[in-house]
This record gives C-alpha cells, structure tokens and sequence, in this order.
C-alpha cells in the first residue's frame, strides 16, 4: 500500500502534514525543539509579536480548571526587531514553515510590524491576533467588530505578497461573519478559534486565582464549541480553516478536519507532552492508512449533516 499523502495546501503556503504548533504554546520553537522534530512537523506559529517588547500581566496568569487551562498572559514577547535578531538565527535551522504570528494595540502597529518581518525570507506568513484591545478605541476588542477585522486585514494584505491567516475570536455571535470579512478583505485563511473568556475563583479568599480576573479558557473543555464555530464557518464561507480547540489526539485532529478544518494547532497539549505533535503524525498516516485514504486533505468539509 502507498503512502498516505499527509500534506496540506493553504493559499501559497504548503505543509508537509496538517499538525501546525499553535501560537504562545511553543515559544519561539527552539524551548520545544528538544521534544518534538521540527522538521516533521507542517508548521511553528509564533508567541505572539508586537512592535516594542512587552511584559505581560503581573502573576498570577495561569490556572488549571476542569479539562483545561486560563491564562492571562498578557502577549509577553520581546517584540520585532529582538525576534529578528536573537530567535530567526536558531529557525533557519529547520525546514519548517514559519508563521509569525502578530498582536497589536492599533491599527499601525499592525501594519508596521508586517512591514517589518515581511522582509526576512524566514518567515512564509502571518497570523494576525485580532483578540487585541484597540488602545485607540477605547479598548475594544478589536476582533469583536467584524468591520475593524476587515480594516487590519486589508491593512496588511497591503504590505506583504505572503500567506495572511486571521486569527478569530469565539466570544462573538455569529464567528462566519468575521471569517467573511477577513475574506472579502485578502485573507488566504482564518484560525478558529482563539481562547473562550473564563475566570476561576478560589472559595476561600473569595479572590480570582488569576490576578487579570479573566483570562483565556483553552484546552478538551472548549472543543465542542470549536468545533461548531469551524463547521459554521465552513458552511457559510469559502475560506481555508485552521482549526484550534482543545485537540488532544490524533482522532481530535480527523475530527476537527471532517467538520472543515485544512489544517489544525496543537496548543494546550503541548504543554502536558511537548512530544505528543511528532505522535500525532504518525498516528494519522496510519489511520489514512487502514481507512484507506490516499490524501489526507480528502477529508476537509467532508461531513454528512443529513
């Protein structure tokens, strides 16, 4: 029997396999190279970037909970410029495509740092986090208005020719109308979804267990809202999906696929076994295998809702 096809196509980006590292799980890919061969894998996402480095919320930012994790992070990073000179030196070491994942508090910032990065042929595409407070709008979610997603895509569709994937909110109504004006305004792709708002509170004291109040629910407790965002924008536009959610094996991954995901990240996982994405891969060529699937992307938006 030949071997299954594993590789992916999004837009001009091609991945060997559909298993992707998901943004802020892996570092800057050289803390998890030790675990898992980069080589194998379809593609590293960055922490996310922004254009001056940043500290973060002050401790404490994570907390474990029932089937999942919050964190309130706060996009610590140590901006473009640090990026390019201290972590792009370690990434040339690997034939892995690199998506530089970009967080912003205004609308130029997110084109400044396009313009910046776009330059350094290491870097294949973007995923832009639209998960960010508009420092100039008073603070809103810049990913909770389905008009300013279109305006940043646009906006950085403009300075780069490379892959621009949207990175969208769950914390929405209806997540296909944001996938749509992602498209309408030059997106190859979206990722869905981003962390689901949470908070934990410790009985005792009567005081949130992280010190940001809320922060980002991720892990097997959100997969099944995912999983129905992904099969909701799938039905409603015609745009590549990654599919993030609380996968955890490789039958997460064939699922979030069958319900329209191209690709998927691995992110909460990455942190119980660091070598459970180079599992993963091997485990769905031989399901292709026995099922007797030829290519792996065969499967994307092959659900049967009747």
């Amino acid at each position: 029997m030949s071997v299954p096809d594993l590789s992916i196509q999004i837009g001009t980006l091609k991945l060997r396999n559909p298993i992707m590292l998901a943004s802020g799980t892996v570092g800057y890919g050289n803390e998890i190279s030790e675990f898992t061969d980069l080589n194998k894998l379809g593609a590293i996402v960055t922490k996310s970037l922004s254009l001056k480095p940043r500290k973060g919320n002050p401790p404490q930012r994570i907390t474990e909970t029932p089937a999942g994790m919050l964190n309130a992070i706060g996009l610590t990073n140590i901006g473009v410029e640090a990026f390019l000179k201290e972590k792009i030196p370690f990434l040339k070491k690997f034939d892995v495509p690199l998506i530089c994942n970009i967080a912003a508090s205004t609308m130029e910032e997110y084109v400044e740092c396009t313009k910046i990065l776009t330059h350094e042929e290491e870097i294949d595409a973007f995923e832009i986090n639209v998960s960010c407070p508009n420092v100039s709008e008073g603070g809103l979610i810049f990913g909770n208005d389905a008009s300013a997603v279109g305006r940043i895509t646009e906006k950085v569709r403009a300075h780069t020719s490379k892959p621009v994937i949207i990175k969208l909110s769950p914390n929405v109504s209806y997540i296909s109308s944001f996938a749509k004006s992602a498209k309408e305004n030059g997106a190859d792709a979206v990722s869905a979804i981003n962390t689901l708002v949470g908070t934990s509170f410790n009985i005792f004291t009567r005081k949130p267990k992280i010190q940001n109040i809320t922060g980002g629910l991720s892990g097997p407790a959100i997969k099944p809202v995912a999983l129905a965002k992904v099969l909701e924008i799938s039905r409603k536009v015609d745009i590549p999906i990654i599919g993030i959610g609380g996968i955890m094996d490789w039958k997460d991954v064939i699922e979030f696929m069958i319900v329209g995901s191209s690709a998927v990240q691995i992110g909460t996982l990455n942190f119980i076994d660091p070598s459970a994405p180079g599992k993963i891969m091997a485990q769905l060529e031989d399901y292709c295998s026995k099922a007797g699937i030829s290519k792996i992307s065969s499967l994307t938006a092959s659900y049967d809702l009747k």
